[in-house]
């Protein structure tokens, strides 16, 4: 009896496809714009909180193990950001999970629901924007917004909450300008600077290919890291497209 030849997991015929895809110019379509697009967030973002620059070749191996030319999401959403039961989209457009923070100014009020589900460019920006967004480690922070230093005489019943709130500060101001005012006293004078709570980006996430298809992916294919080094092993080999900038 002959025997039997093992059949090919759906993982392994993934492969097969991407094989295929190398030299076909219908994968590299989005090349330039990926690289324009990464060009902006490298710049927008260069220098925030030890902030390294992201590699074009890792969001396009992203692009191919999204979607991929032969998918029908290729042509409107190819990082699939926006797909129906997906949530990203909605979490980065929200503003609440620290993409205010993320997105070049120019794409500000950009950016809609509709656009990133039907044109690649906002697509490609809205799924590199969540990405980043995902990476970045934030806190809130007490931020100086005029470094003029004003005076305020101290009222009965007046407290450092109570004064920061009415002048517009923060408490950790007041007490960085008045280190000796532990108890207030009518008539003391205080220092005061227009201060503001706000979340700030202090560090990165290093930017892995684990790290992507755990933040990005969240855990929905068990591949997508061996899938994500596959296709950038074999990129990284090709030049691609000489984009002007």
């Amino acid at each position: 009896m002959p025997a039997q030849t093992p059949s090919r997991t759906g993982f392994e015929k993934w492969l097969d496809g991407i094989d295929k895809a190398l030299g076909d110019a219908k994968w590299n379509i989005w090349d330039c714009e990926i690289q324009m697009a990464v060009n902006e967030y490298n710049r927008h973002l260069s220098g925030k909180a030890g902030y390294r620059p992201l590699d074009w070749r890792l969001i396009k191996a992203m692009l191919w193990v999204e979607s991929g030319a032969a998918n029908s999401e290729w042509n409107s959403r190819p990082m699939r950001i926006g797909v129906p039961g997906d949530p990203g989209l909605t979490s980065f457009l929200s503003g609440k999970e620290g993409s205010e923070l993320i997105l070049p100014p120019a794409w500000k009020g950009r950016l809609t629901v509709g656009s990133v589900r039907t044109i690649p460019a906002h697509n490609i920006r809205a799924g590199i924007g969540y990405l980043l967004m995902k990476m970045a480690n934030y806190e809130y922070r007490s931020i100086i917004g005029n470094p003029k230093v004003h005076t305020i005489s101290v009222n009965p019943g007046d407290s450092l909450d109570k004064i920061a709130r009415t002048q517009g500060s923060t408490v950790e101001t007041l007490k960085k300008l008045n280190p000796t005012a532990v108890i207030l006293r009518p008539g003391q004078i205080l220092k005061f600077q227009k201060a503001s709570i706000q979340r700030v980006i202090t560090s990165w996430r290093h930017v892995s290919t684990a790290m992507v298809a755990q933040r990005y992916n969240g855990g929905g294919d068990p591949n997508y890291t061996s899938k994500l080094d596959y296709v950038l092993s074999a990129i990284r080999e090709d030049k691609g497209l000489a984009c002007e900038r």
